[in-house]
């Protein structure tokens, strides 16, 4: 039995060594604070919306804070308010990004861990198994789909990764919905705004604001 925990123990820490590496912290001018996760190494940054959008918080008092140590003053070029994300990019390169997974594939009782800043402690982890994937999991109801696990999630912990055992990101911590669940944006959800995001690089043609093919929850800045 102790071989099994130890190997388990040992197993687990792999996965936060790979993780870690590649969520930052987001000040946002106030006295919170919460994470962000390297999408890509040239400093494509993926959070939660509420971490960077509020009355008081303006692009120029963001901050983010990588593994090693630098800061940096990150550029928003997406707002999805609607499903609470948002994306960053920091003028860096060969950054170490997480490796994204696949949120469909998603089934009660497989085990995740949650990373991010809670209550400012750097890197804090917590584990627990998934309850569910959609809709409505439990007394939660929501037209958009959610990641549920049964694990600690706390202030801080906004815009940190949700991850599987082999370290792939599945969801992007947005909520606590009780003292026992935490919620997460599906890593798919995040997919479709990155994707928007590249293309709207790609193509000198788009509009700087949303046009009428754009999707109105979304602002691309």
């Amino acid at each position: 039995m102790n071989d099994i925990l130890t190997q388990f123990s040992a197993g687990i820490a792999s996965v936060s060594e790979r993780v870690l590496p590649a969520v930052v912290q987001i000040r946002n001018g106030r006295s919170g604070a919460g994470g962000g996760i390297i999408w890509h190494e040239n400093g494509i940054i993926v959070t939660n919306a509420h971490v960077v959008s509020h009355r008081t918080v303006s692009p120029q008092t963001l901050t983010v804070q990588l593994a090693d140590g630098r800061e940096f003053t990150p550029r928003l070029l997406a707002l999805d308010a609607e499903h609470d994300l948002a994306v960053l990019q920091i003028e860096a390169q060969g950054l170490p990004a997480i490796a994204v997974g696949d949120s469909q594939q998603l089934k009660p009782g497989q085990m995740v861990l949650a990373f991010g800043f809670p209550w400012g402690v750097t890197g804090g982890a917590t584990s627990g198994v998934v309850i569910g994937v959609g809709t409505q999991i439990g007394d939660l109801r929501s037209p958009h789909e959610w990641v549920a696990a049964s694990l600690h999630l706390r202030p801080g912990h906004s815009g940190g990764p949700m991850v599987d055992v082999a370290g792939r990101l599945i969801g992007i911590n947005t909520l606590m919905n009780g003292p026992d669940v935490g919620v997460a944006v599906p890593v798919d959800v995040a997919k479709r705004l990155v994707q928007a995001v590249y293309e709207k690089q790609r193509s000198a043609n788009l509009p700087a604001t949303p046009s009428a093919n754009d999707k109105p929850n979304i602002v691309m800045v």
